[in-house]
């Protein structure tokens, strides 16, 4: 028993031994091909693939999302309340300044402005009346005064007199006061008639038409004033509403051009420019208001319709671009490599980025030429030998790292979503 114990504790320690030799063998495999020919050393041959640097033009833009409104819109509602007699506009109808929007029944207010006026024409013969009467208390009170110079009337009759003038003339004034109410009561009332007559009227020195955009009730309904009818809205010039990220709000400035594009009309942009910047970024987004200003001469473009707006903040000609895969990083500098196909040898030179345009990038500094590495990169060290892989040539017009046919296929980096 204590021999077989033996012998089944030495083979369990032998296995346990080479388990971990094992491990130790396959961790010091693994080192010794990073060393290799993962990135090899200055004499190793990497076979890469190369495109050629070139020169574009560049430039840094960016697409927002957003929704387009009516440069102007108004509510339009009767002063007075009654039944819609009669709509004369309604959605998508085109009015022009002054044109009728509605009718509502005058009956009630017609009847109201004959009574008043008839009141006007008592309250006119009250006025004649009253000038009548004190006229004639006025010649008996100068006559009672002359007598009374004379000593033949006495001081009562002279005080009567003088009393009943005064109240004649009381009585004068108050007649021409209730005319002037009348004629003001009359005025309402004409005004009131006239306000069952609802009409568009804007501000503005425009001469041209509107559109109506809704309609809030139907002929027959009963309606208080300040009522919504409908709206109309001014959309010869649209406003594309977007909202700008804090990165790219100080980019953004009053007059810079916007292309605008929507789902609506595939294929066909609109040119606007930029009239409005909220000096402030709503804290919950940490994203600013911006108005863009459309001409929209033939109303293509609707209120509410998503769109997408692209702003060219920066733009540069005859730049030094690379294809943006041939980057790398080497103790955490950015560069490429340059590929001398002559001497079949890469040189890693350290560079300073600028615009990026989809899959390429604008090379500030250096200045460099010739071609760069963007296959295998990534194994070459500092003076490593290279070899053109089968078919790796980078003269190739269709290849991914070409700049000219990135130009044509480059777009804005979208900010926002729908």
């Amino acid at each position: 028993r204590c021999i077989m114990k033996k012998i089944f504790v030495s083979l369990l320690i032998l296995a346990v031994a080479g388990v971990v030799g094992w491990q130790v063998y396959v961790r010091l495999s693994e080192r010794a091909g990073d060393k290799g020919p993962k990135r090899g050393g200055a004499d190793a041959i990497v076979a890469v693939e190369v495109a050629p640097i070139t020169k574009t033009a560049v430039s840094d833009r960016r697409e927002f999302t957003g929704s387009l409104v009516a440069k102007s819109m108004f509510t339009v509602c009767p002063r007075v309340g009654g039944r819609i007699k009669k709509l004369h506009a309604d959605i998508g109808d085109r009015v022009e300044r002054g044109a009728p929007i509605a009718e509502l029944d005058d009956e009630e207010y017609r009847l109201k402005a004959e009574q008043v006026e008839a009141e006007l024409t008592v309250a006119i013969a009250n006025v004649d009346e009253s000038a009548s009467a004190l006229e004639a208390a006025k010649r008996e009170f100068e006559r009672i005064e002359a007598l009374s110079l004379k000593r033949i009337a006495s001081e009562s009759e002279l005080d009567a007199a003088s009393a009943q003038y005064k109240a004649k003339l009381a009585r004068d004034k108050v007649a021409r006061a209730q005319v002037e109410q009348k004629k003001a009561a009359l005025a309402e009332s004409r005004v009131r008639l006239d306000d069952t007559k609802v009409k568009a009227v804007w501000e503005g020195d425009d001469s041209g038409f509107r559109t109506v955009g809704e309609r809030f009730v139907h002929e027959g309904a009963i309606v208080v004033a300040n009522t919504p009818l409908v709206t109309v809205m001014d959309i010869s010039t649209i406003l594309a509403v977007i909202f700008v990220p804090e990165k790219n709000y100080t980019q953004v400035q009053k007059g810079q051009k916007a292309v605008i594009a929507t789902e609506a009309m595939p294929g066909k942009t609109f040119e606007g420019t930029i009239a409005r910047i909220a000096p402030m970024l709503k804290e919950s987004s940490r994203k600013a208001q911006v108005e863009i200003e459309v001409p929209n001469p033939d109303f293509a473009l609707k209120p509410g319709m998503f769109v997408r707006a692209v702003i060219e903040f920066e733009r540069r000609e005859g730049a030094t671009v690379v294809p943006f895969i041939s980057i790398v990083n080497r103790d955490g500098e950015q560069g490429v490599f340059l590929a001398d196909l002559a001497a079949k040898k890469a040189s890693f030179v350290r560079i300073k980025p600028g615009i990026q345009q989809e899959n390429f990038v604008e090379v500030l500094d250096p200045p460099i030429s010739g071609s760069v590495v963007i296959t295998g990169q990534h194994f070459l060290r500092d003076g490593s030998g290279i070899s053109l892989a089968q078919g790796g040539g980078g003269d190739r017009p269709g290849r991914e790292g070409s700049a000219g046919g990135q130009e044509k296929r480059g777009g804005p980096r979208r900010e926002g979503t729908r």
